[in-house]
């Protein structure tokens, strides 16, 4: 028999395996905080380099307070504000300074709307006399200083307004804001999910203009949901979403001047027919502006400096692409307006410096690995500072190096998963760390050197927690498929007998550019992997074409074809890892979630002969019904790609089910509608084929709030183990003759 060839890489222990390990997971201990992590929450370095700032909680007083915090002797120096304190504010969620750090805005009662944005109640407090003012009686978005602190600009019933805090003025500067029609200041749904933002204007330096991006969602199509909730009757909810092909709102850039109260409308020197304004940011001359606009195919970014002043604009950056062009938050301004940013044109992404003019100086950093992370620029030892994968594509490490593209220093020493938080004068920074044996680990190191000068944090206790508890290896390599080696981890049973064939149950998520074979610690899902080796299961991951971290040609491989590549490995990897002496092949899941539900629908339908189930959470089924933003970066218009929209959709393979299917969503799903889980469950019905399926009511896109969580990964536990495992027998005796010879019959 022909074996799959599996080139080790690195194999990492969660745990030293000890004899007192008997304790096993459990799925309550999962989702009742048992394995929770110790962290560090809304970390903000201090203008002086020598302090940061922590949001705390204080559970038995429930209370929060922020506190200022030595970088070098992680001593705490004092306390800013503390809820205990004020009269009017029981608790705050969340903070910002303003510049000169004089005041603070204080966020409570913030109620989600989507995935990043939300609504509250916001307060100013000025530090030095100890006064606490509200910005608005009711609850708004996005509260942003300006940079003198004398007026806080935010978002009201899609308007746009500005306090004024020596006078207590709120002064409107928009006024065509209407519900599911016009919104001013503030992202609409598709681009706060695709691309990020939430806040859509900005201060100048000066604070004397504001720049706003403008959305017509007029002739965008609407969505609704039925919220069922405890009533008598269902509430809806309703919302303009443009999907595949259809209508976006019209986006218009914009300049208020605070000095003449006047709007000006913004206007650059090239015809866009359908386009997107993805990101706008001042430079540091206070009447230049810099937005970058996108066309519809997201294969073009233009960058235009545009000077307010003048109300001209000039495209100074063209970046094209054959597939997209990734949009980041890299854009950096040096004193002098020349610019840092960040472009995969050689294939990976690359640093790059560019003059004011967009004449490139040079590229900063080069190699095949890709920067994953850019932290900023220290004029004074002119470093650039940035996290990539050039020590592996699991790991992440931190780096400084000279602009001109000189001195790289590696500065984070462990192996695993480092983060940093550079001190505002970059003298020092905290390194998060973990990796696949290490939970999170917080560090203070020397940003000259990397080395440790304080351990901060870390999660001894739970180390020695999980010690009491029988866990696996992850075991990770790389598995040669269809002409690449893609990276893998696996999790045997702990008590792992090579003579046995075991069953294999794989996880993947598959998204363009997604990473899920990381060298990092626990996620939720893992310790439900563990839990599953623990009752006799092998779990694998393959990250195949299309993920993220190996280069353009390998992440963008899939474009136009979304579903085909991705699951052409995942089937292949089954197959090869079913040629293992301990893998039983006739015993093999898949799951996965979202994207990566797409993916286990696809895979059981299309690889029938190598799936005997599959679990699909939340699934997109046809990318005709996802937003416009997403698909079609991947998969340009259905209306242009009808083949490719078609031919990969689970709807046009149901005829293919053989396996066990079980198929759950939640009704409120903002994000993956329902419709998809509907459609395939009808297309499932009239192609006469069984399944099982779950609807969660009124959750969203996570499924997950009291009792949630815990009861979709005890129904899906269940589930593998009716499937896929070896089925407890309780029946009595004398029953078991009838049923065998049913089985029989039935096979």
């Amino acid at each position: 028999m022909k074996y799959p060839k599996l080139l080790p890489c690195v194999c990492l222990f969660l745990t030293t395996l000890l004899p007192a390990q008997t304790k096993e997971i459990s799925l309550d201990d999962i989702w009742n905080g048992t394995y929770r992590t110790e962290r560090m929450d809304v970390l903000h370095s201090m203008a002086n380099g020598q302090q940061y700032s922590v949001l705390n909680f204080d559970r038995t007083a429930r209370s929060t307070s922020i506190d200022i915090y030595d970088y070098k002797t992680l001593n705490k120096v004092k306390t800013l504000v503390d809820s205990k304190d004020l009269e009017n504010l029981e608790y705050f969620s969340d903070y910002s300074f303003s510049k000169n750090e004089d005041k603070l805005i204080l966020a409570t009662n913030e109620t989600s709307i989507y995935r990043r944005s939300s609504l509250g109640n916001y307060y100013v407090y000025d530090i030095k006399t100890k006064l606490l003012s509200s910005i608005a009686e009711e609850k708004i978005q996005e509260p942003t200083f300006s940079p003198d602190a004398t007026k806080v600009a935010y978002g009201l019933d899609n308007n746009i307004f500005i306090k004024n805090l020596k006078s207590g003025e709120a002064t409107q500067i928009t006024f065509d804001g209407e519900k599911n029609k016009i919104i001013n200041g503030i992202a609409d749904w598709v681009y706060e999910e695709e691309f990020s933002i939430v806040r859509a204007f900005e201060w100048n330096s000066n604070g004397d203009k504001i720049a706003f991006i403008r959305f017509d969602e007029t002739e965008v199509p609407e969505f609704s949901m039925d919220v069922y909730g405890e009533g008598l009757y269902q509430t809806q909810q309703v919302f303009k979403y443009p999907k595949a092909g259809e209508p976006n709102a019209l986006v218009s850039l914009h300049i208020y001047d605070l000095k003449t109260n006047k709007t000006e409308s913004v206007k650059v020197n090239k015809d866009y027919n359908d386009f997107y304004i993805p990101r706008i940011k001042w430079t540091n001359n206070p009447e230049v502006l810099s937005a970058q606009y996108m066309n519809r195919h997201q294969n073009e970014l233009d960058l235009w400096m545009i000077n307010a002043e003048e109300n001209s604009s000039k495209l100074v950056l063209a970046e094209t692409d054959k597939a997209y062009v990734d949009v980041t938050d890299n854009l950096t301004f040096l004193k002098d307006n020349s610019f840092i940013w960040t472009s995969e044109k050689d294939g990976f992404n690359h640093i790059y410096h560019y003059s004011k003019k967009g004449e490139l100086i040079n590229q900063v950093t080069k190699g095949n690995w890709e920067v994953t992370n850019y932290y900023g620029y220290d004029d004074k030892t002119n470093k650039i500072f940035y996290q990539s994968v050039e020590n592996g594509s699991i790991n992440r490490d931190v780096y400084a190096i000279k602009l001109n593209g000189r001195n790289k220093t590696r500065l984070t020493k462990n192996e695993g998963t480092n983060g940093a938080s550079f001190s505002k004068d970059f003298s020092y920074f905290i390194n998060t760390f973990s990796s696949a044996t290490t939970p999170p680990e917080y560090t203070l190191n020397s940003a000259e050197s990397g080395d440790v000068i304080k351990s901060i944090k870390d999660n001894d206790v739970l180390v020695q927690k999980l010690s009491d508890y029988k866990t696996s290896k992850k075991e990770f390599s790389t598995i040669h498929i269809n002409g690449n080696d893609l990276n893998m981890w696996m999790i045997k049973p702990a008590d792992f007998d090579a003579s046995k064939a075991y069953p294999l149950f794989m996880f993947q998520y598959s998204g363009p550019g997604s990473q899920q074979v990381a060298n990092r610690w626990n996620s939720a899902n893992d310790y439900w992997h563990q839990h599953l080796a623990q009752q006799g299961y092998i779990i694998a991951c393959v990250d195949g074409r299309g993920t993220g971290l190996k280069g353009a040609d390998f992440k963008k491989v899939t474009q136009n074809e979304l579903g085909k590549y991705e699951v052409e490995d995942q089937i292949e990897a089954a197959k090869a890892l079913g040629e293992l002496p301990y893998i039983d092949a006739s015993r093999i899941g898949i799951w996965g979630w979202s994207y990566g539900g797409f993916m286990s629908s696809n895979a059981l339908f299309k690889g029938n002969d190598v799936f005997k189930m599959a679990i699909a959470v939340a699934p997109v089924t046809s990318w005709r019904f996802y937003d416009s933003i997403y698909t079609e970066r991947y998969m340009t218009t259905p209306q242009e790609n009808a083949s490719g929209y078609d031919e990969n959709s689970p709807l046009s393979h149901v005829d293919k089910l053989k396996g066990d299917f079980l198929l759950v969503h939640g009704s409120a799903d903002d994000n993956v509608h329902l419709q998809n889980t509907m459609r395939l469950v009808e297309a499932l019905i009239q192609a006469d084929k069984p399944f099982d399926w779950a609807v969660y009511p009124d959750d969203n896109h996570g499924i997950y709030g009291g009792n949630t969580r815990l009861h979709l990964y005890k129904k899906m536990t269940n589930f593998i183990h009716e499937n896929l495992g070896d089925k407890i027998d309780n029946t009595p005796e004398g029953e078991k003759e009838d049923i065998n010879i049913k089985e029989s019959l039935d096979n």
